[in-house]
């Protein structure tokens, strides 16, 4: 009996990378597969269904149930025909993985529009249209009175959560994506429904490719040592939350190699305080307490 038995996913960016690793760990856990990828360059660039077939053909070489799909998942028709690819395969939709993703990095004086337009475009629209088709269709089940136990994980980035130079426009998105996920899971929990987000640190063609990561990214040379930058290390954790059972919601969880830790939404930490409206002149004398970290009392 696997984890995932009788759950039908569908994963984006499933081609290549983490999501291909997803699919595979989610075929041999017992789930059907639609596997989602456009099969562009990394800059969103061209189309080629090859990847996405590709990983098919791994998961029914294995003897697990799978299908392609490489429908652009920010399109709004594409993503009302990836849903309808799993109805249509599978008879259902418990699991939505939101994993599809480009990269345009740019220091901020060196972007074009396109380059921001693109990568907003892709990662932030590209969760949110297939969330909301497949999110549609679970309100619908569960109005007309069945049981509806589904999920969706969404991937967001470090890069969102903790910064990164020249990555305003992937940042600004993967950002995006943490508090749309917090968002839609209180929206959508009324449904049945779960949302969950991950930051996942993993080698892939984007991190080898982001700056600061790719020499750090790179494969143990010494073979017997734990590859702590390996994809396959990010998908069990997807996987857990895509079970039946799995109580977890409104949450984002760094992953990487062995390691799951919880981030912690925006928090108000130390504060300066007066019963009335400041002065520029006070907040001058008064916010390098702030600045140094250091909590003041209320001035008097």
């Amino acid at each position: 009996m696997g984890a995932l038995d009788g759950r039908v996913a569908i994963i984006t960016g499933a081609g290549r990378g983490i999501g291909r690793e997803h699919a595979l760990l989610f075929a041999e856990e017992g789930a059907k597969v639609v596997v989602n990828d456009l099969g562009g360059a990394l800059d969103g660039s061209g189309d080629d269904r090859t990847p996405a077939e590709r990983v098919v053909d791994e998961i029914k070489a294995l003897g697990g149930e799978a299908v392609a799909n490489t429908d652009d998942v920010a399109d709004w028709e594409g993503g009302k025909r990836l849903i309808s690819s799993a109805l249509e395969a599978f008879g259902d939709l418990h699991v939505l993985v939101n994993n599809a993703g480009i990269l345009r990095d740019r220091m901020i004086v060196n972007m074009t529009e396109e380059d921001w337009d693109s990568v907003i475009h892709v990662h932030l629209k590209g969760h949110f249209v297939p969330t909301r088709h497949a999110a549609t269709y679970w309100r619908e089940r569960a109005k007309a009175g069945e049981e509806v136990r589904a999920c969706i994980v969404n991937t967001s980035s470090t890069s969102g959560l903790f910064g990164n130079p020249g990555q305003t426009n992937y940042g600004a998105a993967k950002a995006g994506i943490a508090a749309f996920s917090v968002i839609a899971s209180q929206e959508l929990g009324r449904y049945g429904v779960r949302v969950n987000a991950i930051a996942p640190a993993a080698r892939t063609r984007m991190t080898e490719f982001t700056p600061g990561l790719s020499d750090i990214v790179k494969r143990p040379q010494d073979e017997s040592q734990f590859d702590v930058w390996g994809p396959a290390n990010v998908s069990p954790f997807v996987a857990y939350l895509a079970t039946e059972d799995c109580p977890l919601t409104g949450r984002v969880f760094y992953v990487q190699g062995g390691t799951v830790r919880n981030f912690q939404n925006w928090t108000m930490t130390d504060s300066i305080d007066r019963p009335t409206r400041w002065t520029v002149e006070e907040l001058k004398a008064e916010m390098p307490k702030l600045a140094h970290g250091q909590a003041a009392e209320a001035l008097r």
